[in-house]
């Protein structure tokens, strides 16, 4: 009885299925990329000596955005400010540090930002960090990642 002959070891690499996995992985990545953001997107004001607000980014950071129309947005939640304090009131409970972040378009109404800055301070509110992009590319600015303390 003779016995089969194996097949020779191929060398070549089979790039077929590495194509098919980073096309899986593309379309992973497309889809996950835009839940990624927090809260809504906006036009900021861009400043020359931005403060760095690392807190910005974290999960459980009270986000805050106004834009350029008028509407208040708590994290990507469109609401108006009476029922935006009640809310900001009850995320601020279980938080040793009361700091809020604004994100404000830069063609928004000066008089809403104050009317939202005064109804976080009238909820406890301590510090609200207004975030802006930096103007020097050489500084690294992204969304959420500079600002100045009120």
């Amino acid at each position: 009885m003779a016995r089969p002959k194996t097949p020779e070891v191929v060398s070549d690499i089979n790039v077929t299925p590495m194509v098919d996995v980073m096309l899986v992985m593309l379309i992973i990545f497309m889809v996950i990329t835009p839940m990624l953001s927090k809260g809504i997107t906006v036009d900021l004001v861009k400043t020359k000596n931005p403060i760095a607000m690392a807190d910005a980014d974290k999960e459980d950071a009270i986000l805050v955005a106004v834009s350029k129309d008028g509407n208040v947005f708590l994290g990507s939640t469109k609401m108006t400010i009476d029922t935006l304090t009640p809310k900001v009131k009850d995320l601020l409970v279980s938080k040793l540090t009361k700091i809020c972040y604004l994100k404000v378009d830069s063609r928004a109404r000066y008089e809403k930002v104050v009317e939202v800055v005064d109804a976080l301070r009238s909820v406890g509110v301590d510090q609200v960090g207004l975030l802006t992009e930096a103007t020097d590319s050489r500084v690294g600015s992204a969304t959420g990642s500079a600002g100045g303390g009120i």
